[in-house]
């Protein structure tokens, strides 16, 4: 199947053009607000926490203060602080999800029945300290629907008679003719009546270029315009627009985000059965509950609440420093237990813009001189084709002619004279259109895009484009097997068939699904999420529901705020070699913070026997966890620094 683009001079939208922004979608408020207030409850909690220790301290020690005054900041804490955790504890226990924290619960109750409220008020500290540090890069699931509404405008121009009227987009109706200004984003799905032009619907439908729109035309809600006015008439109202169905899905998919077991909770799942146990043989065979508190204390598992966060942390530190934003430190601890990756084609695989690939002079003209020419008059064109043209013929060195007389009339192709020669540069159809012209001498349809040049009322050769694989797109696959252990690799892409076959076949990627709408997509994802986990990497608006329903969605480049919120992380430049340094950087987080955690927990089994046995009290439990903490931290903090090795693809 063939691709023409006609040829009316447009030029990419810029971005100073802003919609106005609308509401944020009440799904999402409703679920953002609570997860918001409980990270800033922590982050209150620990600082509350360390300045009712440190206020404590200073009491009995500085002023000689009784017990009853100088354990009144601890108390304070212990209620203001400590009970919130609790019911915190509570909710996860009721619903059977039993973490790394569920022991620093009960040392608390202990503390506070026993009345040793100062291990108490270090527990509280170190628990709200963990959940604060973990918080602090979390992102919230509401800003991807915020995001796709912010892109819609909240007005529509609608034509009236003889008037342009701004509406509401929700008073926008089937019927209604409206008017779309240059660089606007399309309100609702349409066929244009009035006006010859461009559209941007890469993000929406994943075919990489800039598409003519003529009367008849159809155009989708949320592709944005060229240079030119369009006049449409409306098809569906805003509610039932191919935008808002992208709204609808991701919804959907944000409802039914897949929930991941952190590797904190995976290690308290064994670490703290063993920890009770401990804790209760001690108080059975001494007799005294004191011992029980002491090993509790001293086995609150800190080095998983403190050190891995750390780690991730760290990592999240090293990553923005190598333009590796990552929104969700969930997916740091998931990437290297993926085993199924699945990429979108443009913009992901391939550079998102068309490349010569191929050039069908016809008998009787030389390639290197129609080259020459096409380029000459292509630098006054702003067509999505002229800079591949350009780009070809500076890779050739080819220097290039003034060119005279040169017109761009919409539908009628780039014309001009070069170096004497009348030069016409247009599309299979108008040339076929025209009187005379002889089909014969043209090449047979081919997949890509093509356009027809003509030398002296003469065809002249064809010249054909395709969206080009990036330069590490093949060794960059072909290396996921061997070095990440990804068992299989597929491309699910919008695009027509014949385009994703011939990239495949290109960066050696055998599994393909082409032409799939965003449902489809978001259906594929949660199928193959089932039975393996996944790892998703795209750049536009199609991609964000199935990256959401991925183990991990990864973005590359800044093309769409959508994307990039929808996203666990954000590759900010345009490489996947920066995909493999992701990688690289999870896989050694999740080494050190092993290292941390399995090391902290090992020398907390000793001091769990040092208190069994009665020789630490919970305060000197407490003092000694934290020696353990600070080394345990120690070593997370590592993970800020770069590796020797950033990547292998």
């Amino acid at each position: 199947m063939n691709t023409t683009l006609e040829r009316p001079p447009v030029s990419p939208p810029k971005n100073s053009a802003k919609p106005q922004e609308t509401a944020e979608p009440p799904v999402a408020q409703a679920w953002y607000s609570p997860s918001r207030l409980w990270q800033r409850k922590t982050t209150i909690i620990a600082a509350l926490s360390l300045l009712a220790i440190l206020l404590h301290l200073v009491l009995r020690f500085g002023f000689r203060s009784t017990a009853a005054v100088s354990n009144l900041p601890l108390l304070a804490i212990l209620a203001s602080g400590g009970l919130p955790l609790l019911y915190e504890l509570g909710r996860k226990v009721w619903k059977r999800e039993f973490g790394s924290d569920l022991l620093g619960g009960i040392s608390i109750i202990t503390s506070v029945l026993l009345g040793e409220y100062l291990a108490g008020s270090i527990i509280v500290l170190m628990l709200s300290g963990g959940e604060a540090l973990e918080s602090y890069a979390l992102r919230s699931a509401s800003s991807v629907l915020a995001a796709l509404a912010k892109r819609m405008p909240s007005i529509a121009h609608r034509k009236q008679e003889a008037e342009i009227v701004d509406v509401a987009l929700s008073e926008v109706a089937v019927g209604d003719t409206l008017v779309i200004y240059p660089h606007d984003i399309c309100p609702v799905d349409g066929v244009v009546i009035e006006g010859h032009g461009m559209m941007d619907e890469s993000y929406l439908t994943g075919e990489p270029f800039k598409i003519t729109k003529t009367t008849g035309s159809t155009v989708i809600s949320g592709a944005i315009n060229g240079e030119t006015v369009l006049t449409i008439h409306a098809t569906q109202c805003a509610a039932d627009s191919r935008y808002a169905k992208i709204m609808e899905v991701m919804r959907e998919s944000e409802a039914k985000r897949p929930q991941l077991r952190r590797l904190g909770d995976q290690l308290g799942a064994i670490y703290t059965p063993v920890a009770l146990t401990v804790a209760i043989l001690a108080w059975i065979f001494s007799g005294e509950s004191i011992r029980f508190l002491a090993v509790l204390v001293i086995a609150t598992p800190c080095p998983l609440l403190l050190a891995i966060p750390i780690a991730i942390i760290g990592s999240i530190s090293l990553c923005a420093r190598r333009a590796i934003i990552v929104k969700s430190p969930v997916v740091l601890e998931q990437i290297a237990e993926c085993r199924t990756a699945i990429f979108d084609k443009t913009g992901t695989l391939t550079y998102g813009e068309p490349k010569l690939t191929e050039q069908l002079p016809a008998p009787g003209f030389d390639q290197k001189e129609v080259l020459t020419l096409v380029a000459s008059l292509e630098r006054y064109s702003k067509h999505p084709l002229a800079r591949a043209i350009l780009g070809a013929a500076k890779e050739a060195k080819i220097q290039l002619p003034e060119a005279t007389e040169v017109g761009e009339q919409p539908g009628q192709g780039l014309r001009g004279v070069v170096a004497g020669h009348a030069v016409m540069i247009t599309s299979r159809n108008k040339w076929l259109a025209q009187k005379g012209a002889d089909g014969s001498l043209l090449p047979p349809i081919a997949g890509g895009l093509e356009c027809v040049v003509v030398i002296d009322q003469r065809y002249a050769a064809a010249l054909r484009f395709r969206d080009a694989p990036r330069a590490e797109s093949r060794s960059f696959v072909k290396h996921l097997g061997p070095k990440h252990r990804f068992e299989r690799v597929m491309i699910v892409s919008g695009d027509r068939e014949s385009e994703v076959h011939y990239l495949a076949e290109q960066v050696g990627i055998t599994e393909i699904h082409a032409q799939q709408t965003p449902e489809q997509k978001l259906a594929l994802v949660r199928a193959e999420t089932a039975k393996a986990k996944t790892l998703y990497v795209g750049d536009g608006i199609n991609d964000a529901p199935a990256m959401m329903a991925a183990t991990v969605g990864m973005a590359i480049g800044q093309n769409s705020d959508v994307t990039a919120e929808a996203a666990g992380v954000v590759i900010m430049d345009n490489s996947l070699l920066k995909v493999d340094e992701f990688m690289h950087i999870s896989r050694r987080m999740r080494i050190i913070a092993l290292q941390s955690a399995v090391g902290g927990m090992a020398l907390s089994v000793i001091g769990m026997v040092f208190a069994a046995t009665g020789h630490l009290n919970p305060v000197a439990g407490a003092i000694t966890q934290e020696i353990i903490d600070v080394l345990a931290v120690l070593n997370a903090l590592r993970a800020a620094f770069p590796p020797r090795v950033m990547h292998d693809a």
